[in-house]
């Protein structure tokens, strides 16, 4: 890791699964990290022999909530101190899981690892009779073959599927791509963390038996 020194002090945190680049930069702000001794500003760079310190985070409490975004608003936290794992369109809705905990970025959002992430999708355009088939083989998007997938027809305009990437609007351009326009896209799950009768806008905190398969499967893969 010597070659990508002296890196940013956010990318270093990031690194470090101590936070987001993002929340680095807010911790930065808030005068609670120090490179030897001195307070850090935003821009700083860290070498490999310097000892870098973050104030008032050794105990921090991590906080994992299902949230049903709603349809019209950008992927964003509603709560303050959290951050969204993964994005969700602003015309789509459903599952997002919010938390403080930079240690499963990473890991959630890697290509390398494989997650699923369930969807129900209700078409414009009634679903041509090999749509199933073609889905699930993959599908060429700008060059980029997508990956076998799960899909399940519910009635002559819904399916539900099971993806294990997620690159940008990717069910929106599989289906233009298979001449079918989406009316509606909505995620039920991610890896064991449903949706369930969450209203939209509303958030739960996962914790408990599901919050402990959550963080294995997450952080104890190879």
């Amino acid at each position: 890791m010597q070659n990508l020194f002296p890196m940013r002090i956010n990318k270093y945190l990031a690194l470090k699964k101590i936070s987001t680049r993002r929340g680095a930069d807010e911790l930065v702000s808030a005068k609670k990290v120090f490179i030897n001794g001195k307070l850090a500003v935003l821009g700083s760079k860290v070498n490999e022999t310097d000892k870098v310190e973050v104030k008032g985070i050794d105990n921090k409490e991590y906080k994992y909530f299902a949230y049903n975004k709603p349809i019209g608003i950008e992927t964003d936290s509603p709560e303050a101190g959290l951050f969204p794992l993964g994005r969700l369109d602003k015309a789509s809705h459903g599952l997002l899981i919010l938390t403080n905990d930079g240690r499963i970025t990473d890991q959630l959002l890697n290509p390398k690892y494989f997650h699923e992430k369930e969807y129900v999708v209700r078409t414009l355009n009634k679903l041509r009779s090999n749509f199933k088939q073609k889905m699930e083989a993959g599908v060429d998007i700008e060059g980029y073959m997508t990956k076998k997938c799960k899909v399940r027809i519910l009635s002559p305009f819904t399916f539900k599927v099971i993806l294990t990437e997620g690159k940008k609007h990717q069910i929106r351009r599989m289906c233009a791509n298979l001449f079918q326009e989406v009316a509606d896209l909505k995620r039920e799950r991610i890896m064991n963390i449903k949706l369930g009768n969450l209203k939209s806008g509303d958030m739960r905190e996962i914790k408990g038996e599901e919050l402990t398969t959550f963080l294995n499967q997450v952080l104890h893969q190879s």
